[in-house]
Formats: C-alpha cells, structure tokens, sequence
C-alpha cells in the first residue's frame, strides 16, 4: 500500500494500462511534453515514448476521431479533454459516431476506448473550465460514465474503463486531485463499472453522491450524527451509467428518507433519475419526500463566488434534518 494523491493513483492506473498492453495509447492535448494540464500524464512519454502518449493539435473532435478510428483497428486509446467543457467540441463524435457503433453495426464493431475529463468547481477558474455536465453524457445510449471520488477509486475504475470492451466517460473531479490522500494498494484491482458502494452504514436517512460531491456529504453524515443523533447512510454511486439502483433502493428501504448531492445543475440533473428510480420502485417505503442538494440553473459563478453554487455540508445536513423531521 501507498499514499497517494488521485492524481497519483490515475498516473499509476495509466502506466500500468500502457506496461501490460502495447495497443494501449493515450492521446490529447498537452498529454505528453507537458504531462498534462493538471500532471496525471507526468513521465509517461518519457518512459513509453511518442508513439504511445501522443500530443494532438487543439481539436477535441478530431481527438475522439482519431481514438475512434485507433479503437477499430485492435487499439485501446485513452483520450484526454483537458476541460470537460472543452469536450462539448467532440460532442459531434461522440454522439453520432461513438455512442452508436456496436449498435450500428449490429454488434460487429465496437468502440473499447475511454475519454477521460476533468470536471467540477474547486479551482476557482472560469465557466468551461469548472462545469459540471455530466448528464449530457448519461442520456445517450451506448456510453457508460464512471466518475470516481478518491484515489484509490479512481484507479481500479479508470483500469475496469480501460478493460471495457464499450466506450467510456471518465469524469475526473478535479477538486478532489490533490485534496486529500488515501492508500493504494501495490498491486493493480478493478471495481465493477456500475456498482456503487455503502461508504457508511446508517439507518434514519439515505445519503447519496458521487465525485467531489462525496466530500461534503461524508463530512454531513458525521455532523448529523456528532451534533443531532442522526445515523445517515451514504451511498457513492461511482457513475451514472449503468446505475446501481439496487443498492440505491436496498437503503432507502431501510431508511424510509433519502437525501441526493450533486454539483450540477438541479434540472434534468443526475439527482431527478436516482429519485425516479426510487419512487419507481419503493415508495411505499418513504417516510418523508425526496430531498436535493445540488448546484443551480446557472453558468458556474466565477471564483470566489463559486463556494455559493457548490453543495457543502451544512446544506445536506439541512435537507437530512428536513427529511428525518418531516
């Protein structure tokens, strides 16, 4: 085991990736001399060389082509979107092309390659560079997105991504990179794509995130506890796409009260499909209604503004409170 950052673990995650298999390549701007904009490529041409880790020209769709093409022909490319708002320019690729290959061709093409994006607040940078959009991406069919929440997360998810024989969104929170550690084990492990993890047992009311979201409602659940004798579950749903509705439903039973978390936009947002799915399924075991802590209808606020359109801690213990004295 070891301590390490997320970047780190995504790093070592990428050099396993290239080590045991030659058709590995990974291809972006920036992702080779300079190592990427936030490092997660550090050192990885200087040992694999440019035929490996390839610097590409500022055009995201021309990146996705060309992974698009390299994946047709026995490679595995793992493309870099320096900003997940930059990668609205392959959107074109992405959906008419990537998404639809396998059924397209009625199974006999498919597309094994992943498109890894920093996404997220938390750096106080401008409105492409902090987005979080993740369910442009989650309502089209054909793609799965995996986002992680720490480090040693992210690196069996981003190898299970690299393994998987469809196309992968990877989104990175680039606000958890460097903000805390955890230890990595030495040798390489896998998570399931689409199962999320109980990362705290609880039973008056369901906590659910994923990514940088994670943070502030792990920090909830012990205020909940520490200061108003509330005993929250969290779940982390590692993803969108599959979605473990499974355990989602197994704990809400349980709990009878729910609470979902997330940064993007409340409209449409990722939190409207997890309470679909509940009331689909166990309504009759609520005992409160559903609850939403998540980002506004609004282009991210620029710097310093950004902590007020971000969930934090005291909003979800709120909304538990509400829900659990409702």
């Amino acid at each position: 085991m070891a301590q390490m950052t997320m970047v780190k673990a995504l790093n070592l995650a990428l050099r396993e990736a290239l080590a045991e298999d030659k058709k590995t390549m990974i291809i972006g701007e920036d992702v080779g001399q300079d190592e990427g904009v936030f490092r997660v490529t550090e050192d990885l041409l200087k040992e694999f060389g440019p035929d490996r880790v390839v610097d590409t020209p500022v055009a995201e769709s021309a990146i996705v082509g060309l992974a698009l093409g390299l994946a047709f022909n026995g490679f595995r490319p793992i493309c870099e979107m320096q900003f997940s708002g930059f990668g609205y320019c392959g959107f074109a690729q992405i959906e008419n092309h990537l998404s639809r290959y396998r059924n397209r061709t009625r199974g006999r093409y498919a597309a094994p390659l992943v498109i890894r994006m920093p996404y997220g607040g938390g750096i106080r940078a401008i409105e492409h560079h902090s987005e979080s959009r993740e369910a442009f991406f989650a309502q089209m069919p054909g793609l799965k997105l995996v986002i992680p929440s720490g480090p040693r997360n992210a690196r069996a998810l981003l190898r299970a991504s690299i393994l998987d024989p469809d196309p992968v969104m990877f989104y990175e929170p680039k606000a958890c990179y460097r903000a805390f550690r955890e230890e990595v084990p030495d040798e390489p492990e896998t998570l399931p794509i689409g199962k999320a993890q109980v990362v705290r047992a609880g039973s008056d009311v369901t906590l659910i995130s994923y990514g940088a979201s994670m943070r502030p409602t792990l920090e909830a659940a012990e205020e909940l506890e520490e200061e108003h004798r509330v005993d929250a579950e969290v779940i982390d749903l590692l993803g969108l796409v599959p979605m473990d509705t499974e355990t989602i439903n197994a704990s809400v039973r349980k709990t009878g009260r729910c609470v979902v978390v997330h940064e993007a936009p409340r409209t449409c947002g990722p939190a409207a499909e997890v309470i679909a799915r509940i009331v689909e399924n166990s309504l009759m075991y609520l005992e409160a209604p559903i609850h939403r802590v998540t980002g506004y209808d609004l282009v991210m606020p620029f710097f310093a503004m950004e902590k007020y359109y971000l969930p934090n801690s005291q909003k979800v213990v709120a909304a538990a409170r509400e829900a659990v004295n409702f």
